[in-house]
Order: structure tokens, then sequence, then C-alpha cells
């Protein structure tokens, strides 16, 4: 199976980094968040990748051409006629298809504009903004057992502040800090997708979160998958400062695979 990764929006929210490259290619200890997510599937060996680009999408082309420059050590011999050495290559396994799906297309019309790069396949489909250490292994074999067009990955976000218990007179009984059972559940990403999944997407203006996720709810062909473990998302610069303290700490969670 191949994973879809959703790479094209303009991350608005976290524009003190986004006006200079897409989001995705944030980076998280000096490498994009977008690899982090691909090292994850790396792990569960998915290997093959679709990039769903759409603004600044060259910088994402740029980062892959390039890739080997940044995990190599390189020797630029300008006395040989400009040659290139490169020593102790350091490659990943990965196949990698980049696609301009434009610059205005909406989530779901992104995921229909890669139709033809995943066929009639199930597929893996996740954004390129969260970091998670879900076990992939286990959410394919979830979905798999259902046989549902779309499983999607639900995780649980903490409220953010104390938490007060209100009796019916309005009297505070209790004032308390925030746990996992304070919190909302809501779609992670980290999905699997039947192909099925296609007959739902319309145009370029389709929001995958709306009509389609609606859709499949009511035909009771949407399944949720739920993990209590880690999981980020990248919105704020205050989240990404968030991670890169965890990766810089050498306990990042997510970082499930070895160096």
């Amino acid at each position: 199976m191949k994973a879809v990764i959703l790479a094209g929006g303009f991350g608005t929210r976290i524009s003190e980094q986004s006006q200079f490259k897409p989001k995705p290619m944030i980076e998280i200890g000096e490498m994009p968040i977008l690899w982090h997510i691909m090292k994850l599937y790396s792990f569960y060996d998915v290997n093959e990748f679709v990039i769903c680009a759409g603004y600044k999408q060259h910088v994402i082309k740029e980062w892959f051409a390039d890739y080997f420059l940044h995990t190599s050590d390189i020797t630029f011999d300008f006395t040989s006629g400009n040659e290139i050495i490169v020593h102790d290559k350091r490659a990943e396994k990965w196949k990698v298809t980049v696609v301009d799906t434009g610059l205005n297309t909406m989530t779901g019309g992104r995921v229909r504009r890669i139709r033809k790069y995943v066929g009639d396949e199930p597929f893996y489909l996740t954004y390129g903004d969260a970091v998670s250490n879900v076990n992939i292994a286990e959410l394919t074999r979830f979905h798999q057992a259902h046989g549902k067009c779309v499983t999607l990955t639900t995780v649980s976000i903490a409220q953010q502040k104390g938490v007060l218990d209100i009796d019916g007179d309005n009297t505070v009984t209790a004032f308390r800090e925030k746990d996992n059972e304070d919190g909302t559940i809501i779609n992670g990403g980290f999905m699997v997708c039947n192909a099925d999944i296609f007959d739902y997407l319309k145009d370029d203006a389709t929001v995958l979160e709306q009509t389609p996720m609606r859709e499949m709810a009511a035909a009771r062909e949407l399944k949720s998958y739920y993990h209590p473990g880690f999981w980020q998302c990248m919105d704020t610069q205050r989240e990404k400062e968030r991670l890169e303290k965890l990766w810089e700490s050498g306990e990042a969670p997510w970082k499930v695979w070895n160096d």
C-alpha cells in the first residue's frame, strides 16, 4: 500500500515559517516534519509515497531531488571538471511521487487528483503537519477486518485550562488540572482508505472533512481507530517549539525507528 500525504496547504496559522516554505517542510531537528511522518510509515515497511503538493510545491520537489546532499558527506572537486563525490551515501528505501495538486485545491480535491497514482488499491492517507507513534500495522489490520471505506485514527486532545466540577446550583465542587479524560476526540489523520473514497470526491472544491466524511458516516462506511498514545500537530509556532524540545531531548515519542 502507498501512503498519500496532504502537503499543499498555505499553513497560515504558522506564517512565521510558512511564508518561506510549505508547512510540511518546516524542520523539526533539522529535518522537515514531512520526513518524520514518512519515517514512521517506513518503519512499518510502507515505502511508496504520493505527496499532494500545492503551495510552494517546488520546495518539496527540490528537497527530494537533493536528498542525498542532505544526508551524506560530499566532496566538490573543482580540479577535475567539477566532480561531485558522495561519501557514505545514506538513502531511504523510498519511492516518492510529488504531485502538484493545485494552489487552491481543497483536501478532498487533492486526493481526487492523485487517483491515477494509487489506482484501485487501498492506500494510507494523512496530513503533512502531525506526528504520532500510532501503530500502522495494527491500524491496517483493524481496517482490513471491518471492510468499510475509510478508517481514521482518532486521538484525544486535552483541554488547555484547569477543569471545574460544578453542581446544580452553580457551586464549584472541585478544581483540578486537566487529564486525558477531559479531552475532545478528534480526527488525527493516519487514515486507511479503500478506492471507494473517490466516489465521494466530486471536484477541486471538495473538502474531505466536510461532505465526504458526513456522507460516509451516514452510509456507515467510516470507522474510527482510537490511538491512546502520542499525537501532535504543528499548527502554531508554539507547537513547533514543543516538538523541537522533544526531539532535542532524545525522547521524541514519535521516533519509533532506529537511526
